[in-house]
């Protein structure tokens, strides 16, 4: 379980997030929503640590994200897999090299056990046997599934997602929400996303923090967008079913 409790950041004169609390929970699709600057993707660098907040606090299972210093953050970033929304591969490594990466920065595995790894993360994406493949070899759907690949090569307790489906087809974002959806399952992983994707909502979004301009402005489930009130929300969730149906169009 992850906690976020009265998180602030600003950058300069930009106040971007005024206040933020909720509760990630184990097992579970957690998705951060909210139109562009709403504050999600910075609330998101704030949990893992590439930003710092100006207030409040991160919480992983107890542990106190933010109070740590660099060698005890360090180990609670050997638990944490993330998935860039460029993916960001190394273009001048083999698949199986950017796999590997993070087995060779905080293991001391010998080079059979971390290309077995790497052969099971392969596996587990379905992308056996691509090994030795380079980023521009790849479509934009299995350079997302590398990067799914390499994000669950630590078998990490927390996984980061920011933007998994931009720049993919319809069909290609579908296979990997369900792709993340099963190794959340599977694994029981705290999984957060950041998206503002309806069908991932819609199909993934079992707890969703709504952003609006800062604040988290709505909580609860898929199931409860339907019914919710606030209008920040119906704003947001039907002006994005206008704009994939206009898509659709073209």
């Amino acid at each position: 379980m992850i906690e976020i409790k009265d998180i602030h950041k600003s950058f300069d004169d930009n106040y971007v997030l005024k206040g933020i609390s909720g509760v990630f929970q184990d097992g579970m699709n957690n998705l951060i929503i909210g139109g562009s600057g709403s504050g999600k993707t910075t609330l998101l660098k704030c949990m893992v640590g590439l930003h710092t907040p100006d207030q409040g606090s991160v919480i992983y299972d107890g542990r106190d994200f933010t109070k740590m210093n660099t060698e005890e953050r360090i180990e609670i970033r050997k638990e944490i897999g993330m998935l860039f929304q460029n993916s960001a591969l190394f273009d001048s490594m083999t698949v199986e090299q950017n796999i590997m990466f993070p087995l060779d920065m905080f293991t001391t595995q010998s080079r059979a056990e971390k290309l077995e790894r790497v052969n099971f993360c392969l596996e587990r994406v379905n992308l056996a046997g691509k090994n030795k493949l380079f980023p521009a070899e790849l479509s934009g759907g299995m350079k997302k599934r590398v990067g799914i690949a390499r994000a669950i090569s630590m078998q990490p307790k927390y996984l980061f997602v920011d933007e998994p489906n931009s720049g993919l087809d319809p069909r290609t974002a579908i296979l990997i929400d369900e792709l993340i959806n099963e190794i959340t399952d599977e694994y029981n992983i705290t999984t957060v996303v950041v998206t503002h994707d309806m069908n991932s909502v819609m199909g993934i979004g079992e707890h969703i923090l709504f952003l609006y301009e800062g604040l988290k402005e709505w909580e609860g489930s898929n199931k409860e967008i339907a019914h919710t009130d606030n209008q920040q929300l119906n704003d947001f969730v039907f002006a994005s079913k206008f704009t994939q149906a206009a898509k659709d169009k073209l």
